[in-house]
């Protein structure tokens, strides 16, 4: 059985630009929607609903104590990655909403969009040894360590933040919210399986 070839620098700052662009802009689509989401991402949209703050900054602050857990736990390179991964995300959620409007789109399409476009978007950071830390950095450690997939150790974690959120956000936002947690959750843990990459 021959070894995986690592990807070159290239192909990883290529994959990681287009999964950052592919969240923030899935993003777009959810807080047009005015829908929340799970992990810290959906803690940084529900902060900034109740606050008025932008979202990319209360996103990177609070991801900070994870890049600790990410540098001992999986490595300075993930932790690197991670870091530059949500350092872009952030500063996308400032410029995206003036490249862009959207005109009208259904609750239930935005937490589709969202779900499919994020979904899609971590599985290339996590492909190229990224993430846009935060609770993913803990999924993905269980992971590696103890084989629990994870995609579910997120839908998990999102189980309690929708449960806060029902408190705080009409129903029906909750409920179209979580239609796009799982599809995130569910396209990850169905693909992302490392015994299946061919370059790692």
């Amino acid at each position: 059985m021959s070894v995986p070839e690592k990807h070159t620098l290239v192909e990883d700052a290529q994959g990681m630009a287009l999964g950052v662009f592919l969240c923030a802009f899935a993003l777009q689509f959810l807080t047009h929607a005015g829908l929340i989401t799970g992990q810290t991402a959906g803690i940084a949209v529900i902060t900034s609903y109740l606050t008025g703050w932008a979202f990319g900054p209360v996103f990177f602050v609070i991801n900070i104590p994870f890049y600790i857990l990410a540098w001992f736990r999986l490595g300075w390179e993930f932790t690197v990655k991670s870091l530059a991964s949500v350092s872009a995300l952030s500063a996308l959620t400032f410029f995206l909403p003036d490249a862009f409007a959207i005109g009208r789109i259904d609750t239930w399409l935005a937490a589709t969009v969202f779900g499919a476009l994020t979904g899609v978007g971590l599985l290339v950071l996590f492909r190229h040894r990224g993430s846009l830390g935060g609770l993913g950095v803990v999924a993905l450690l269980l992971q590696d360590r103890f084989g629990m997939k994870a995609g579910y150790v997120q839908l998990a974690v999102d189980v309690v933040i929708f449960s806060t959120a029902l408190f705080l956000f009409p129903p029906g936002i909750v409920l179209w919210s979580l239609l796009g947690a799982v599809i995130v959750n569910l396209i990850i843990a169905i693909n992302h399986r490392r015994d299946r990459y061919i370059a790692t």
